[in-house]
């Protein structure tokens, strides 16, 4: 097989969850109904929130698994599974319901941002890809978020595929950095597959292949007399200020300086504490691979199994607490204060009625000393509603630009 080969999806998992599912299959429990939180510890960068991303391809893989016969060839090649249970994967489609936070929403640790409730077989099988999907978009998501307030305002854009894992990493990061604020991207394929504005002008090859710099800019320039950006390295700080000056004082106030050199919200910010005179950022590897803190930690854990007519709960105990579980099924609200800002997450039991009549204290999981008080305070739904897919509904979602981080 090469990369332009047709490839079906449904075969990124981890082994387990076939071997959990012949397992399921064998024991006749296929088609009892549980639930399944992701949710994720900590924040990147150690930062106060995170940007939940890659909804919308947890869906698509949701809506479209199914294994083919080169697929059940596979399985059946690795001795582990019975015949039956290969028969049963020839027509198998996802029959659960996924519940989540819509992409771009702010979020934080130990809150399920995506619930499925499901049968057992299915909600087993889809872990690996919407942990792949959500662990690496919302990390290059949240890291997007980070630049673009450290810009102020100034305009990110995401130069970073030449830097990215693979092909897939850079297309679904620039769609990630776009959720996450960037305004653009140089990547043409994320521009096409999800209409994100293109933005790019020449490399130094460009400029090299000219006697001089001088003929590399006027050429360009009379080609693109609307769309000229002129690109480099340097003390960023220094040159944008002396860029600057040289631009005004020949009457060219209107003309923007953008750089690009191994930026970050860190560099961007010492840039602008320095005065630095810049009005675009483009960010590269630091931002396509997250590079100060490349792992965003977003597990999957079941909750609860239906037994009886109901969700009974079910949690994971261990030494260390911050991997002891919230069992149950649940619900998320986003509390708001009386000046209009959020100041909370409550998490509830799914058929808990939340009184904010009297004041709610809240308490940290890890940190049980560190907790506040909250008065007149309103649980706004519609901020943090949560979309559900179905298959009956799947099918029907927008298609177009996803949407950015509030």
């Amino acid at each position: 097989m090469t990369q332009f080969d047709k490839r079906n999806i449904s075969m990124m998992m981890d082994l387990y969850e076939m071997t959990m599912a012949n397992g399921y299959f064998a024991n006749q429990q296929k088609t009892q109904k549980v639930v399944f939180d992701v949710f994720y510890r900590k924040n990147p960068d150690q930062g106060g929130y995170a940007v939940f991303a890659g909804l919308e391809q947890v869906v698509e893989y949701a809506e479209n698994l199914h294994f083919d016969s080169a697929d059940i060839d596979y399985f059946r090649s690795l001795n582990l599974f019975s015949e039956e249970f290969l028969q049963y994967l020839k027509e198998f489609r996802f029959t659960g319901d996924i519940y989540a936070f819509p992409e771009g929403t702010v979020m934080y640790p130990n809150e399920p941002v995506i619930t499925v409730v499901a049968p057992l077989i299915d909600a087993q099988l889809i872990e690996t890809a919407i942990l792949t999907q959500v662990n690496h978009q919302s990390l290059i998501a949240t890291k997007t978020s980070r630049i673009v307030r450290a810009a102020q305002g100034r305009i990110v854009s995401d130069f970073g595929a030449r830097r990215a894992h693979n092909i897939d990493a850079a297309v679904y990061g620039a769609r990630a950095a776009y959720i996450g604020g960037a305004s653009g991207t140089a990547t043409v394929m994320a521009g096409q597959k999800f209409r994100i504005p293109v933005n790019g002008t020449m490399a130094h090859s460009w400029v090299m292949y000219f006697k001089d710099e001088y003929e590399a800019f006027r050429r360009y320039a009379e080609i693109y007399p609307d769309n000229v950006v002129l690109l480099d390295s340097g003390d960023l700080a220094y040159l944008s200020k002396k860029v600057r000056k040289m631009l005004d004082d020949a009457g060219l106030e209107d003309c923007k300086i953008v750089v690009s050199n191994s930026l970050d919200e860190y560099t961007i910010t010492s840039i602008l504490y320095q005065g630095g005179k810049i009005d675009s950022f483009g960010v590269g590897e630091r931002l396509i691979t997250a590079k100060s803190n490349p792992v965003f930690g977003a597990v999957y854990k079941i909750s609860a199994v239906k037994e009886n007519g109901s969700f009974v709960p079910r949690i994971k105990v261990s030494e260390t607490v911050e991997k002891i579980t919230n069992p149950g099924l649940k619900q998320v609200y986003r509390i708001f204060g009386d000046c209009g800002q959020a100041v909370a997450d409550l998490i509830t039991g799914a058929e808990e009625e939340v009184d904010l009549t009297n004041p709610y204290r809240y308490v940290d999981p890890e940190k049980p000393w560190k907790n506040r008080h909250f008065e007149n305070c309103t649980a706004k739904a519609d901020s943090q509603k949560r979309q559900t897919y179905s298959p009956s509904t799947i099918s029907g979602r927008n298609q177009g630009i996803c949407e950015k981080a509030a």
